[in-house]
């Protein structure tokens, strides 16, 4: 069994409440949405065949047990849940980001899910797999990926009508360098929106 790797790589973690931390990433490659502010489109390609084995050693040589499937989108590749099980049977905390079009119950329940709910601006708003919101736990996350403040005026309505379950963070993250840090703060703060405001930290910091 193998899955397609488009990177595997150490860093600081730049998103999500666990920003700020050493982590390890593992991103996946390909994708099934075409978001118009992707700012990974080399994820988009074939990239290599690893077996578990060979992606485990791998994140081994970093000494971080803090690890996150990213992509491209994970679960496009039936065996990433099954990665994410052998993850915590090592002893990882695995973080897996997803942009919300595949079932949340193919993953394991401990692993910290941050779900995309894309966005107008995004060209892909419809294809969110709804049944996700009800799926999610105290130790999940949901991000917004803002552009401009209709942007956030729709993800303001859907968290309204969608209210998540109890303890789910909502993290929301300006695209650059389309949209200020600052005029997202200012819009979270006018509206009392219960958020977290995230800004890629890594992008500042000049890391992968």
């Amino acid at each position: 069994m193998s899955i397609a790797i488009a990177e595997i790589f150490y860093s600081i973690q730049g998103e999500s409440t666990y920003a700020g931390l050493p982590c390890a990433f593992v991103r996946v490659a390909g994708c099934n949405l075409d978001c118009s502010y992707c700012d990974t489109p080399a994820a988009r390609g074939h990239g290599i065949r690893m077996t578990m084995a060979e992606i485990v050693a791998r994140l081994g040589t970093f000494g971080c047990h803090l690890v996150e499937i990213t992509g491209g989108e994970p679960l496009c590749q039936p065996e990433v849940p099954r990665l994410c099980r052998r993850l915590l049977r090592l002893g990882y905390r695995v973080l897996l980001e997803t942009n919300g079009t595949y079932p949340l119950s193919l993953v394991d329940r401990r692993v910290v899910r941050i779900m995309d709910v894309k966005t107008p601006s995004s060209g892909m708003a419809g294809h969110f797999h709804m049944e996700n919101l009800a799926l999610l736990g105290p130790r999940d996350q949901v991000k917004f990926v803002v552009a401009d403040e209709a942007d956030f005026h729709w993800s303001v309505e859907f968290l309204a009508a969608h209210p998540l379950p109890r303890g789910t963070e909502v993290l929301l993250s300006p695209v650059s360098p389309r949209l200020a840090p600052r005029q997202l703060a200012e819009w979270i703060l006018a509206c009392r929106m219960r958020a977290r405001l995230q800004i890629q930290l890594h992008k500042y910091l000049d890391l992968p």
